[in-house]
């Protein structure tokens, strides 16, 4: 069960080491493209038809219809990566129970956004969890876990990246240990429990007040998506990428400064920020030195901004 293409790794993972894969479920088609005219198809249900397996798709997980059909399967175990939350008629069908992928050191930062939020918070060391699903999300039993160090330079974009393969391989040991009754589930300790909430829009906003380390993992956990966002010239502009400078100076900080050709670079209370690559509000992702060469702002133009021509 899942959707996206953290998922996919896991299913492939399985089907090339010969595992009996007798269905897999996923989200249903949505429209998209031009004028909404395309049906696209999950990233899941594209390698599930290119190998032959069967898929389902229910629009309610509760569907009488569906349970029936998921029952008739007579699973020994599902497995679930990057999916939505199951009800217990689902989760407690297979005899072996139904285990979970999740992209965190459980019981660290549990919920939707394990992946940025550790690099928003400047930890060090992440890594990916299997576990039974219980009740309660992401709080059953461990199986599993592995380590994944988190460099200075990853962002949510790379280190997802790192975790969808370490996953992969976690998932199949983990098959493999129930198989052959090798591994005892771990029960969470909620001491040492950390919460990694959904994000939404005005979670991205930028808040140019903290120190330059804390801004720059801001930016890179949320890099490339959703993407960090801060206005300048009067509209919303995201940030990709950028480096840090610890310097002194006397402007507020979100003063935005620039010599209109090479660098744009913005305040924060201890330094400074780099901005490498942008994308305007309606515009498509840009390296600074052709945004800046495209916009050629002046600053007596923007009095009523914090914009410093140098």
């Amino acid at each position: 069960m899942g959707t996206p293409d953290f998922a996919v790794a896991s299913l492939k993972i399985l089907h090339e080491n010969q595992y009996p894969v007798l269905a897999v479920i996923t989200a249903t088609d949505k429209w998209g493209g031009r004028n909404n005219k395309t049906q696209l198809q999950s990233a899941v249900k594209k390698y599930a038809l290119e190998h032959g397996l069967p898929v389902l798709q229910p629009k309610n997980l509760k569907d009488p219809e569906f349970v029936q059909e998921l029952k008739a399967l007579n699973a020994d175990l599902q497995i679930v990566v990057a999916f939505r939350m199951l009800p217990k008629i689902v989760w407690d069908m297979p005899k072996l129970g139904t285990i979970n992928l999740h992209a965190s050191l459980l019981p660290a930062y549990r919920g939707a956004a394990p992946i940025n939020w550790a690099i928003i918070r400047g930890e060090k060391v992440t890594g990916v969890t299997t576990f039974f699903i219980r009740e309660n999300i992401d709080t059953g039993d461990i199986l599993l876990q592995e380590e994944v160090p988190i460099m200075e330079t990853d962002t949510a974009g790379s280190l997802h990246d790192k975790l969808m393969e370490t996953g992969a391989f976690l998932i199949l040991k983990t098959v493999e240990g129930i198989s052959e009754k090798n591994i005892t589930p771990i029960p969470q300790s909620e001491a040492q429990v950390s919460l990694a909430p959904k994000i939404f829009h005005d979670t991205c906003a930028i808040d140019f007040a903290r120190n330059s380390q804390e801004v720059y993992n801001f930016i890179r956990g949320l890099s490339p998506y959703p993407g960090a966002w801060a206005l300048f010239l009067g509209k919303e502009m995201k940030i990709f990428d950028c480096y840090k400078e610890q310097q002194s100076h006397l402007f507020e900080p979100g003063t935005f400064a620039s010599d209109n050709k090479t660098y744009l670079k913005v305040a924060v209370r201890d330094g400074w920020l780099f901005i490498k690559s942008l994308q305007m509000q309606g515009k498509k992702k840009m390296e600074v030195a052709p945004f800046l060469n495209g916009i050629r702002f002046n600053l007596k133009d923007f009095l009523g901004e914090k914009i410093i021509s140098e």
